[in-house]
């Protein structure tokens, strides 16, 4: 059954969220589309690219992603104290980048009228931290930049994105370990590694790149870093998605290669029960998790 967004999501307040929007029908829109004998797989980077520009505006902190074929998964905090901070020009510079203008010199006059005018401010303030709108500002330019090079005209995404509240740390970590493996259950990728276009991708890049980052806390992968998040550390996070791969799980096709997991233990969590809640982040809970 249907229910009105706010009775989930208090635009007042911080909470975490994992959304998930689809393509019209479940088409295969950002992949490998059997029907029209096209492959679609550069959409993918289009709404990865877009999700890091959004970290940069809204008052947030992206912790997961994942970009499928049909559908794209995020775990998001949103974190309206940070917006409440801002001045107006802070306001107004934010909203000019996600809506501006052709030239410079029209975006700088588009921020100095925003600036200036405290109820629209205010108006934005409130935008700049609202779920709803952070998924509109996702959705949209996908959409258009689709449509324009398909030559087409009409929908790209369902008209309603899926929002789940999620309410204490191990449904934190369920629901970004459930996004992270869409790929290897969906046979897509054989590991955590190679699960392109997921968070847990850039988690693994980042400490190869800089292995003391191996150690530390787990922090959002854009925007604000003082969002709130799971005691874990990098490391055990990676280890944590690794080891719950490796389960296979009733109903799913893709399974990492069986080991004994380490981080389970490290949290104090059957496995059993670990591998149930995951894959109840999909199908078993409907508006909290």
């Amino acid at each position: 059954m249907t229910q009105a967004r706010k009775q989930i999501v208090d635009a007042q307040h911080a909470a975490s969220f994992h959304c998930v929007a689809r393509c019209v029908r479940r088409a295969w829109l950002c992949g490998d589309d059997s029907y029209l004998k096209q492959n679609f797989d550069h959409r993918k980077q289009w709404l990865e690219d877009r999700i890091r520009v959004l970290s940069d505006i809204f008052a947030c902190g992206i912790y997961a992603f994942a970009v499928m074929s049909n559908h794209v998964h995020l775990v998001v905090s949103m974190l309206p104290k940070h917006a409440k901070e801002w001045n107006a020009d802070e306001v107004a510079r934010r909203w000019v980048m996600l809506y501006g203008a052709k030239t410079e010199i029209e975006r700088e006059l588009k921020r100095q009228r925003i600036a200036a005018d405290a109820e629209r401010v205010e108006v934005y303030r409130s935008r700049l931290s609202d779920l709803s709108w952070l998924m509109k500002s996702l959705s949209e330019p996908i959409a258009r930049r689709a449509n324009a090079e398909d030559e087409v005209n009409g929908r790209f995404w369902q008209g309603r994105f899926k929002a789940q509240l999620i309410k204490d740390e191990r449904g934190f970590l369920a629901a970004m370990a459930y996004v992270d493996l869409n790929p290897v259950r969906a046979k897509i990728a054989n590991s955590v590694s190679t699960s392109k276009y997921t968070g847990v991708r850039l988690r693994n890049k980042a400490i190869r790149k800089e292995p003391s980052k191996a150690s530390q806390r787990m922090l959002p992968l854009f925007g604000f870093k003082s969002a709130q998040c799971p005691r874990i550390t990098e490391a055990d996070y990676i280890e944590l998605v690794d080891a719950t791969g490796r389960m296979m799980v009733p109903g799913k096709r893709g399974a990492i290669d069986k080991t004994e997991p380490t981080a389970l233990t490290k949290l104090g969590l059957n496995p059993n029960h670990w591998s149930a809640k995951v894959k109840g982040v999909g199908s078993g809970y409907w508006r909290v998790i």
